[in-house]
């Protein structure tokens, strides 16, 4: 009887086991379907990425009125990952409810295709468009689809779809054959550029354009380049500090803008020529930039904002064409020339009062306290005060020169070959360095910058080959980068 008794209490409890395993699982895919909806992914991402942007897609917006859901896309099918990314993201999202306030988030830079790439993985959008070929895509599509066959795990799908997720004007990465053709001429038209005689500050007009800029006349003299050896914050290319002879030389008051960019492809480019208002002589057969993919402004605008994803080339190129319209010799500056012009005269880490300790996020007491940037913010456009884009050079002071955005913007292009131990070779004189390596130099940081990066003794490098990774053209463009919107440059104009 004992015995009978037991197995009945192993059989009910088994079952009731069962039962309550079964009621669980169903408890636990009811949790998992309603904290997968549309509605719960709103509720703790209160911002326009969820909302505005996402119904304004071609994932929402479809031809057939299938709509793409959050964790469609954000993230990776059912069995590949799917509850540990979910449970992942689930505990990441209810931190940043308690303890973040979504309004003070940069939204401009986290909806940047590079920030998009580690909330968007190539595993779904796959899932859901196994034929990357198909029938209707286009001679240029086909090409970027296989480029992207060929660079598996080096090239994310986002980069080129971020509209389809989130729409973003100018985010389509098609070719823009409108770009520079401009639909009415200025009232107002240059037909000399200005004849400047004697070392002072000037304002050159380009001709058969309506676009003027500020030349600051920068004296000579000597100055210690680099940092010195007890600057904690310095990187070991910045060593030596040495002195180096400048001769004196006319420099642009400003980054070169869209303004003056635009004049230069409108004169010289394969499509949108403005032949109707003349060409100089020199400049008909002068070689000029071809149509760009998508937007290169970003969608934040042109006119006096610094041009930007230009390449090298395209740099170097611009100043040719200056030096013809113009009569005068511009070109880039050499790294010497361009921090003797950003020091303005002065040693300091700046080229105004204070050190990075002063406004960086270094040591347990600014991470905790916070820094006093309004002085930094006065003259820099840089991570903090940038709101994820470029800005207009009237938002910051000038340096003890008269130029503006030395320091932050976007960074800019020098004419010299990058050399890690260029100082500790003696080659970085005023006259640059010309040999060596494929990368080039660029200094002064960008909008995205942090303090530490915008000191003026700062050396960087170009990274053509990542900066064009996502460019679907064959071969790529020899004009713009593709990923790359942090850069600009400035022009120099010899003293003769």
């Amino acid at each position: 009887m004992s015995g009978r008794f037991f197995k009945r209490i192993q059989a009910y409890t088994l079952l009731g086991g069962l039962v309550l395993g079964a009621l669980v699982i169903i408890s636990f895919n009811k949790v998992v379907d309603v904290t997968s909806t549309d509605d719960f992914c709103n509720s703790c991402h209160v911002h326009p990425h969820s909302t505005t942007s996402w119904k304004q897609s071609t994932h929402y917006v479809t031809a057939s009125g299938i709509i793409t859901h959050c964790v469609e896309c954000h993230l990776p099918p059912k069995g590949e990952g799917y509850l540990g990314a979910k449970i992942t993201t689930g505990l990441r999202d209810v931190y940043g409810v308690i303890f973040k306030d979504s309004a003070s988030f940069n939204w401009e830079m986290k909806s940047r295709p590079d920030h998009a790439v580690n909330f968007a993985k190539d595993v779904s959008c796959v899932h859901c468009h196994v034929n990357i070929f198909p029938l209707e895509l286009t001679h240029e599509g086909m090409d970027a689809h296989l480029y992207y066959e060929q660079q598996e795990g080096e090239v994310a799908c986002i980069k080129c779809h971020l509209n389809v997720g989130h729409y973003k004007e100018g985010a389509i990465h098609a070719s823009n054959t409108r770009f520079g053709i401009e639909e009415s001429l200025p009232d107002t038209i240059y037909m000399t550029p200005f004849n400047n005689t004697g070392f002072v500050d000037f304002i050159e007009t380009i001709p058969y354009s309506a676009v003027n800029f500020e030349m600051i006349a920068i004296p000579g003299g000597t100055f210690i380049m680099g940092s010195s050896e007890d600057d904690k914050f310095a990187d070991s290319d910045e060593f030596p500090a040495h002195a180096v002879d400048v001769d004196s030389f006319f420099m642009g008051a400003i980054e070169v803008s869209w303004d003056e960019y635009m004049a230069y492809y409108g004169q010289t480019a394969a499509e949108g020529r403005t032949t109707d208002i003349g060409i100089l002589e020199g400049v008909d057969g002068l070689t000029g930039a071809t149509p760009p993919y998508g937007n290169p402004d970003q969608g934040w605008g042109r006119g006096k904002r610094p041009a930007i994803t230009m390449t090298y080339y395209a740099a170097e190129k611009y100043c040719e064409w200056l030096s013809i319209v113009t009569e005068k010799n511009y070109r880039l500056p050499t790294e010497a020339e361009w921090e003797y012009a950003a020091r303005g005269g002065t040693e300091s880490t700046y080229f105004f009062e204070g050190e990075v300790k002063n406004y960086g996020d270094v040591g347990l007491k600014n991470k905790l306290f916070g820094v006093d940037t309004s002085i930094i913010n006065s003259f820099v456009i840089y991570a903090e005060n940038s709101k994820g884009i470029t800005q207009l050079p009237t938002s910051v002071a000038a340096n003890p020169f008269g130029l503006k955005n030395m320091l932050g913007n976007v960074a800019e292009f020098c004419s010299d070959i990058y050399l890690e131990d260029a100082y500790k070779e003696g080659h970085n004189t005023n006259v640059g360095i010309s040999e060596g390596t494929a990368d080039h130099v660029i200094r002064g940081g960008s909008f995205r910058s942090e303090a530490l990066q915008l000191r003026v003794s700062n050396r960087d490098k170009t990274d053509h080959e990542a900066w064009m990774r996502t460019d679907p053209q064959i071969p790529k463009s020899l004009w713009w980068y593709s990923d790359a919107y942090h850069i600009g440059f400035r022009v120099v104009c010899e003293n003769n």
